[in-house]
């Protein structure tokens, strides 16, 4: 099976189905707003909030958007948010992770447990899935940027842990430890980066069928679109078919 990796597709099924731009705006601001609040307003100094503002960036939000979500933070505006972890099993015994802000426990937990329950699959405890995926720093820039050899050696020179570099671009991965000090080298460098932020990588991924990946994808959007859940996570890989059919 010559299988797309669903670490990568489902983040770009994701920015391209999501025709509900308020809605995205509306998840995307969200983080702004905690990141600040938990952190300090500047995102120079403040590694989580540059990435959710690349990220804002990236979906062509609004600046005004970007500084009244930083606006209410620095306020204390706005509603609290719990940062809740979901883990669990879909369909094909694949591995799930989801990622939530919440300021309702209670209809998070239910909504997200039915979505799994639909699929065939089934929610677990908080550590049920995540010792499949490493916790790592993920970087990303467009191929144009630099040839292959030069974003290796510019990231190896800033303590990245490893690279990739295809046809998509370059992706970097470092520790959490060092995601801010190597991001802002690679900056310095090369600009700002598609993408900065940690992220989920799985350790190793399973292949399944067109039935079964065909239930994880629509398993995978029901989560992307409730409005609690920030990013989902998964470690299965599906045919170059299947990513076509679904509109990957």
């Amino acid at each position: 099976m010559a299988g797309h990796s669903q670490f990568k597709n489902i983040m770009h099924r994701k920015g391209r189905q999501d025709a509900q731009k308020s809605k995205l705006f509306g998840k995307l601001a969200r983080e702004i707003t905690v990141a600040a609040k938990l952190g300090t307003p500047d995102p120079g100094m403040n590694p989580r909030l540059r990435a959710a503002v690349v990220a804002a960036r990236e979906e062509n939000m609004p600046k005004d958007n970007i500084e009244r979500a930083i606006k209410k933070a620095m306020g204390g505006e706005g509603e609290n948010y719990d940062e809740i972890r979901y883990e669990g099993y879909g369909p094909g015994g694949v591995a799930v992770i989801v990622e939530a802000l919440t300021d309702n426990r209670n209809r998070a937990a239910s909504d997200i447990r039915s979505y799994f329950t639909k699929s065939g699959g089934n929610l677990g405890e908080t550590g049920s899935v995540a010792f499949m995926f490493d916790r790592v720093g993920l970087i990303e820039y467009d191929g144009s940027v630099a040839s292959d050899d030069a974003m290796l050696d510019a990231a190896i020179e800033a303590g990245a842990d490893d690279v990739s570099s295809n046809e998509g671009g370059h992706e970097i991965y470092t520790s959490p430890e060092n995601f801010r000090d190597v991001a802002k080298a690679l900056e310095a460098k090369f600009g700002e980066p598609r993408k900065a932020a940690l992220t989920w990588k799985p350790q190793n991924t399973i292949a399944v069928d067109d039935e079964t990946g065909e239930k994880l994808l629509k398993l995978m959007d029901l989560l992307n679109e409730h409005d609690d859940v920030q990013n989902v996570f998964a470690n299965f890989e599906i045919s170059d078919a299947l990513m076509a059919k679904m509109g990957g």
